[in-house]
């Protein structure tokens, strides 16, 4: 029984939202980032990296700090303002290649990712969460929501589908040319029925923000410690999160790239292949697998398909059917010596529609040795990993939506 709840969202004024969005931090190069920087001091960038006019490097604490006063200086000047009621948000994205993705913005519980009614199918590393949890405690709220995913529900879809019918509050587009909408749902009864059909939900999973979900869920436990007269209900008990239909979900594969074939010569690598694969040289034609437990390798100049003999490899849950736990186990591992997926720098990755023939021209650089291209994982896989109480490796899924930052705000 999920609780999903409205909250009081801070919001962009419709006129300043365009400018105010941005992508996740992360995703920018130092080049854009000094563009925007430089030339939109309405972008929420300028409130996560308050020390770029001053051009020197800010301690931890002090960044925070930072970043807590120049968010309050965005309320103080009205480009955000808190709604005078608790709603939930119907949001749509639809990107530039016409795909579109619609979902509710909404608080999730702290409570359900503790109790596993909120499952997760990655790992986190333990000073990510501290770290995370350090900056939350300090600025005191949330502004880019976690992807989570919920079994289709019609009701759900058909509020959704109804709200977009009517005027949306705002609409804009980014620098990536993805268009967002948003509506408020203030209805008494339309906020019950959304309410109750999430309680009947028993499970919900992470998409996105694996991080993000532990750390709030550390939070919720420092503050709760603090607070003699803790209740349940503060705001700090929950998170933002954007809940979405599976069925709208696109899941992609992450490709992997190593540098250096582990002192093997080509042929002995090959030779070490052939335990557990059936390989195929394609040449210099672009391979790409189809299938589940079939892979596509550039090595040497040359393209491969190589296929899992199963009768060699037997599948004692989900996780170990899971193509990228298939290619850790039977080849970075034992074959290239890499047992460490988060932290050798021997293996990258790559996602995306033209990662093969990026996988090529960095080979064929010499910066790496060989590169793997796999089938994305499913729906399905995922929520069985996760309900086996299994984690997958890092960089086995890279799921759409990526959601902007700064459109809706969760302060607690």
């Amino acid at each position: 029984m999920a609780k999903v709840l409205p909250f009081k969202a801070v919001k962009p004024t419709p006129e300043k939202v365009e400018l105010v969005a941005s992508r996740s931090y992360q995703s920018y190069s130092p080049t854009e980032m000094e563009h925007i920087l430089s030339t939109n001091p309405y972008s929420f960038l300028n409130i996560v990296n308050p020390s770029y006019k001053h051009q020197n490097a800010v301690k931890r604490k002090k960044r925070y700090t930072l970043v807590k006063n120049h968010y309050k200086t965005f309320k103080a000047q009205g480009v955000f303002k808190q709604d005078d009621r608790a709603s939930y948000y119907v949001y749509k994205i639809r990107k530039s290649n016409g795909v579109s993705f619609s979902g509710i913005i909404a608080a999730a519980s702290t409570e359900d990712y503790k109790n596993n009614v909120i499952k997760k199918h990655e790992d986190t590393i333990a000073h990510r969460e501290n770290m995370f949890k350090d900056y939350l405690k300090t600025v005191g709220f949330n502004a880019e929501p976690v992807l989570l995913t919920y079994a289709d529900n019609t009701s759900i879809t058909g509020i959704i589908s109804e709200t977009q019918n009517t005027t949306p509050e705002f609409e804009f587009s980014t620098d990536n040319e993805d268009f967002h909408k948003l509506w408020k749902i203030e209805s008494d009864a339309t906020i019950g029925q959304i309410s109750t059909e999430f309680k009947n939900i028993d499970s919900i999973y992470i998409a996105d923000g694996h991080h993000r979900s532990a750390s709030s869920n550390l939070l919720t436990e420092s503050l709760k410690q603090e607070n003699k007269n803790h209740t349940g209900n503060e705001p700090y008990n929950f998170f933002m999160g954007f809940f979405i239909a599976e069925s709208e979900l696109k899941i992609y594969e992450f490709n992997r790239l190593v540098r250096d074939l582990n002192g093997l010569s080509k042929d002995l690598f090959l030779e070490q292949l052939q335990l557990n694969f059936r390989i195929e040289n394609r040449g210099m034609d672009l391979c790409k697998p189809t299938e589940k437990h079939q892979f596509s390798m550039y090595l040497d100049g040359e393209f491969y398909a190589i296929s899992l003999l199963e009768n060699q490899y037997n599948f004692q849950n989900a996780l170990e059917a899971l193509d990228a736990q298939i290619l850790f186990q039977t080849v970075l591992k034992p074959i290239l010596g890499i047992s460490d997926l988060r932290n050798n720098s021997r293996i990258d990755y790559l996602h995306g529609k033209n990662s093969l023939t990026e996988i090529k021209n960095k080979v064929d650089s010499g910066e790496f040795a060989v590169g793997f291209g796999l089938v994305p994982a499913t729906i399905n896989e995922i929520k069985a990993i996760a309900d086996q109480g299994l984690t997958m490796p890092p960089k086995s899924t890279f799921i759409q939506p990526k959601l902007s930052s700064g459109v809706t705000v969760y302060e607690f």
